[in-house]
């Protein structure tokens, strides 16, 4: 298939998913495959495409290879999105990584960079949850299709949300009771915000999402449809009993299934993730006593100043700024992706709400509380994003009869997620981020060899080790792993020459970007050898010498 047959089928694939669709919306699980497919057909000699597995609700969990040649054999970055179920960005930027990078594989600088790495991505890992964005009643929803019993009451999925104003959508409800904990924004009445009592606020309201107590029990839609949070189903710091969590650790297909294939490709040095957590625009940090434990809970030294430079790297193409503190609540894939599989783990929602600026003409001030839904209507009103507000309005309600209750408040979806007219412009920017970085990666060689003969038929073979690229052959906890290869470096002889000094083999812990070693032999005999020195993650090189 020529270069032009090749852009004619990728713009009929994108036809059929654009135009039988909404053209400024997400995609959806169908409309995801639809790309995929694409892909695979129009590139066959640079994609291969599976699915790893089915989740609860059916949905395939793709899995795409790109590259050349042997790809298991090159150093490889892994690329995945839809950790989170309402991030549906998170998708868009997997999978619009893979379809820019295809698209301009026939570019000098694009070939250079696939004839060295392989990229996995996996656009979505959370399909069953990121469907309710395209459902009859939109909510935000992160778990999968397995019925659960959050609520612990022996009965399943018994309390869900309701759409009482039948706009199809869930909203919030805040009633007026002296023992709630949430107070009116005073900059922006529109928004609740939780009362400090330290500052000697009070509370006025409860606040709930919409729905009706089906079980009666005090709780409003604490038992809803599904499921497992794939964010919430990792091995590290994993929170047990939490709804969302599941019965135990890595219980789920997906997240079983995507651990299982990550395990088995030893040449992954990085995890990019598309998702909540953020230390991309704000470095992780070293800490001394959360190395020293023996289950370590921070970055080692040296991988946080990796950490560091990416981070400056990914500000830079980026230009992001006043990017918002993010924290794990345990159980989460970039975590995991660093602690226990020992690679460098890199995770970014790849967009937040910018911080608004007063408008002057409006005889607006600038906000003195921190407030996400306040600044998020400031930048909406201000970019003229309309439809992502319901007015508070009042309405009786079984569960709280003779008070005063309301429904509104800010929509779903809309703090996590960009309207989609600015998808193509983040892709864009995440792309080359991605391109940029693959080119840091290690890249071992073999340089300034010495041959020295000395007396008694013996020769000194010298040799240096070098590591070409900017970032280390691999992560310091990633010494703590099985998985993770160390460099072997082996000295192959003929049955005419001893080692005298010097290993036949040996292993190498990791080398720092820029940095090298150097070994030696003391070899008896005479003839041809060979030097092999590398690992699945950082590359490899063979020399072959004459003593």
């Amino acid at each position: 298939m020529n270069k032009f047959s090749k852009t004619i089928t990728l713009m009929m694939g994108l036809f059929l998913f654009y135009g039988e669709t909404n053209a400024q919306d997400y995609s959806n699980h169908t409309q995801v495959s639809q790309r995929v497919n694409v892909l695979s057909k129009s590139y066959p000699g640079l994609v291969k495409v599976k699915s790893l597995t089915k989740t609860y609700g059916g949905k395939d969990i793709w899995m795409l290879t790109i590259g050349t040649g042997q790809t298991e054999k090159k150093q490889a970055i892994a690329v995945v999105g839809g950790v989170e179920g309402s991030h549906l960005l998170g998708t868009e930027l997997a999978l619009g990584f893979a379809e820019k990078l295809l698209n301009t594989s026939s570019q000098d600088s694009v070939k250079a960079i696939l004839a060295k790495n392989t990229f996995y991505v996996f656009p979505n890992m959370s399909p069953d949850a990121t469907e309710q964005y395209f459902s009859a009643i939109r909510y935000a929803r992160s778990s999968n299709a397995r019925p659960t019993d959050d609520d612990r009451d022996g009965k399943v999925n018994e309390d869900p949300f309701e759409d009482i104003n039948k706009d199809g959508k869930i909203s919030w409800i805040r009633v007026e009771d002296p023992t709630g904990n949430y107070r009116l924004n005073p900059e922006d009445p529109r928004s609740m915000i939780l009362a400090d009592a330290t500052k000697g606020e009070i509370g006025k309201y409860l606040v709930f999402s919409e729905g009706i107590d089906n079980d009666k029990d005090g709780d409003l839609n604490e038992d809803g449809e599904g499921g497992v949070h794939f964010n919430k189903n990792m091995s590290y710091a994993y929170p047990n009993f939490v709804p969302g969590s599941g019965e135990h650790m890595i219980s789920e297909n997906e997240n079983r299934a995507l651990l299982d294939h990550l395990f088995e490709q030893f040449n992954i040095h990085t995890v990019i993730t598309f998702g909540p957590y953020n230390n991309l625009s704000s470095p992780a940090t070293f800490n001394p006593q959360a190395v020293s434990k023996r289950i370590i809970t921070g970055y080692f030294e040296s991988d946080a100043k990796t950490n560091a430079h990416v981070s400056e790297l990914y500000n830079k193409i980026t230009g992001f700024k006043d990017a918002p503190k993010t924290s794990s609540a345990g159980g989460d894939f970039a975590n995991w992706a660093y602690f226990h599989y020992g690679r460098n783990s890199y995770s970014t929602p790849g967009w937040w709400v910018p911080k608004a600026k007063a408008d002057t003409a409006k005889k607006q001030k600038d906000f003195k509380i921190e407030d996400q839904v306040a600044n998020y209507l400031r930048w909406a009103e201000s970019e003229k994003i309309e439809n992502n507000f319901v007015s508070w309005k009042k309405i009786d309600h079984p569960d709280f009869p003779g008070k005063n209750v309301e429904l509104g408040g800010v929509d779903p979806f809309v703090l996590l997620n960009p309207p989609f007219k600015m998808v193509d412009g983040l892709v864009k920017k995440h792309h080359e981020f991605i391109l940029a970085f693959s080119k840091k990666t290690p890249s071992l060689d073999i340089i300034n060899v010495q041959i020295e003969k000395l007396d008694n038929g013996l020769t000194r073979i010298t040799a240096t080790i070098i590591n070409n690229g900017l970032m280390a052959t691999q992560t310091k906890v990633g010494e703590r792993s099985y998985w993770v290869k160390k460099i072997s470096v082996k000295l192959n002889h003929t049955e005419n020459q001893k080692i005298i000094s010097g290993r036949k083999n040996q292993v190498l812990d990791a080398i720092e970007g820029q940095g090298y070693r150097t070994l030696s032999w003391l070899i008896k005999g005479s003839g041809k050898l060979s030097i092999d020195a590398g690992s699945p993650t950082s590359g490899s090189k063979t020399i072959d010498l004459t003593l």
